[in-house]
């Protein structure tokens, strides 16, 4: 058996002293070997291998120590995201965690010399909140993930609809408080007579016409006359299918005083967001019906022709299949123009809040250049958009 061969005595004893952590000033991050003493580490300085290493090192230099501060402070950070994610914790107690693997990224290969350094750059780029103690340096991590992102949006919503009708409800307050001022100080002759008009004017009914009441319980006026029943037992039965089909809407109803209800603002908000968040300056997509305005291909008879977009190149370029010659043609967004179908027929919303979501046409109004679709699919299915612009719908193929 040689001598430094897997089982003999040396070798298991050199496995046992290189076990676990060692000195960080004797490891070469180059060749990521850890030597045991000052004296193996200067062999090691000596050898092939790292004169290898450190010509490579020497081409580009700043772009190696780059790369090991980038990859240190990505580890760091998973390691405080997966360890202590709510907590305040010292720096200190968070590196020697993180040195407990012995093939982390050392420090003393990266750009920061010393552990306040890399904390005070934590604290300058925000992705920890950092504060200087009598104890040494805390630090806390910064959760920016979309998750947790997307979870205090809804919270700061919430607590913004419930601030928005406790506003409300206040506001209704002050307004009966200050019609009921404006009554005690008029005299009592005036607030009799603006008392019995408000009576007068609730109770202003067609003669001939019998009013029942019912207290707790759900009758609802019957009339005298059979049209007019009829008429109202429709209405009610109309209005029951409407609530069926849009149940948000008697949110609306219950609200009081004039102006937009707190409903209707968070929707008009939800639609706005929408509308920013998908409104793009691209729209082509696959499987819609587009016109090729290139006046530059007029000469091979491509202008004003229709065809099939089969793929997008970089979200601007469309492979268009003629719909005549079937050609391939690659032609950019600005060169092709939409297409509207016959009314009922489908189309594709391209861009705008609704995009992606394919519709059916109700309706175009071609004096405001805009069209009324219903949406088929989706999330959104049912939903009509009244006036949705030539530009944000297209056909689809068939």
């Amino acid at each position: 058996m040689g001598k430094n061969e897997f089982l003999t005595p040396k070798a298991i004893a050199n496995r046992i002293k290189a076990k676990g952590l060692q000195k960080l000033r004797w490891y070469c991050q180059m060749c990521q070997k850890q030597c045991r003493d000052e004296n193996g580490f200067k062999c090691h300085c000596m050898s092939e291998g790292h004169q290898r290493q450190m010509q490579i090192f020497g081409q580009n230099p700043a772009r190696i120590v780059e790369g090991y501060s980038e990859e240190f402070e990505r580890t760091f950070l998973e390691h405080m995201k997966r360890s202590h994610r709510f907590s305040r914790v010292a720096a200190t107690v968070v590196y020697n965690e993180y040195i407990n693997d012995r093939h982390h990224i050392h420090m003393n290969s990266t750009q920061w010399a010393t552990l306040t350094e890399f904390v005070k750059y934590l604290g300058r780029t925000g992705k920890c909140k950092v504060e200087e103690t009598p104890k040494g340096w805390f630090i806390t991590y910064i959760d920016r993930d979309s998750e947790t992102l997307f979870k205090e949006r809804m919270k700061n919503k919430r607590i913004k609809a419930d601030m928005a009708d406790e506003e409300k409800q206040e506001k209704e307050i002050r307004k009966q408080i200050e019609k009921a001022e404006q009554l005690m100080q008029l005299p009592n002759s005036e607030s009799d007579q603006l008392s019995q008009a408000e009576q007068a004017k609730e109770l202003n009914v067609e003669d001939g016409v019998k009013i029942g009441f019912s207290l707790g319980s759900s009758a609802r006026p019957v009339t005298k006359e059979k049209g007019e029943a009829s008429r109202v037992v429709f209405d009610e039965d109309n209005d029951e299918k409407y609530e069926e089909r849009n149940p948000g809407n008697n949110l609306k109803r219950k609200e009081s005083g004039s102006g937009k209800s707190t409903l209707d603002e968070m929707m008009m908000y939800e639609e706005k967001k929408k509308e920013k968040i998908n409104r793009k300056d691209y729209w082509l997509h696959e499987g819609i019906v587009v016109k090729i305005m290139s006046k530059v291909l007029a000469e091979k008879g491509y202008y004003k022709q229709k065809g099939i977009v089969r793929k997008v190149i970089d979200k601007y370029v469309g492979e268009i299949e003629m719909l005549e010659s079937k050609h391939v043609l690659r032609v950019d967004q600005a060169e092709l123009e939409t297409v509207i179908p016959q009314v009922g027929g489908r189309v594709k919303i391209v861009n705008g809040a609704y995009r992606g979501s394919l519709a059916r046409l109700l309706g175009v109004d071609t004096d405001n250049f805009c069209a009324k679709v219903q949406i088929e699919k989706g999330p959104y299915d049912g939903r009509v958009l009244k006036a949705v612009e030539y530009e944000d719908i297209c056909k689809v193929a068939q």
